[in-house]
């Protein structure tokens, strides 16, 4: 699976960005998608979820609430609409995917990944 993200950028607190990631070479019927983050000096950490086949949401308590993560299923596209953006929210989003629907909230079981996409929130 090749995973692409776009949607980043600058912008100011309180705003919105929506972040996509689309997937190729293989369906995602028995994967979930997932976006993570990653701030400079931290880990990356679990964001949003969704297993492709049920269409089943988890988040992060950070973002719930704030983020929404949705699926096109005709276009093999995962989405991350984030509201209310924060400064803290700063980060490289990234998109991933993993086969079946356990350990979803951990990076090192993730079979594939994008590419980073950067989410600026000023103050």
């Amino acid at each position: 699976v090749q995973l692409q993200a776009s949607g980043g950028g600058l912008v100011q607190a309180g705003g919105s960005l929506r972040l996509s990631c689309t997937a190729s070479g293989r369906t995602l019927r028995h994967y979930t998608m997932s976006w993570f983050r990653q701030a400079p000096g931290n880990e990356r950490d679990f964001v949003a979820a969704v297993i492709w086949s049920a269409n089943i949401t988890y988040y992060a308590d950070s973002v719930k609430g704030r983020f929404t993560i949705s699926r096109d299923n005709a276009q093999n596209t995962v989405f991350l609409q984030m509201n209310t953006l924060k400064p803290e929210d700063t980060a490289v989003y990234y998109c991933a995917a993993i086969s079946g629907i356990r350990n979803l909230r951990v990076s090192r079981y993730y079979d594939y990944w994008g590419q980073g996409t950067l989410v600026t929130v000023s103050s």
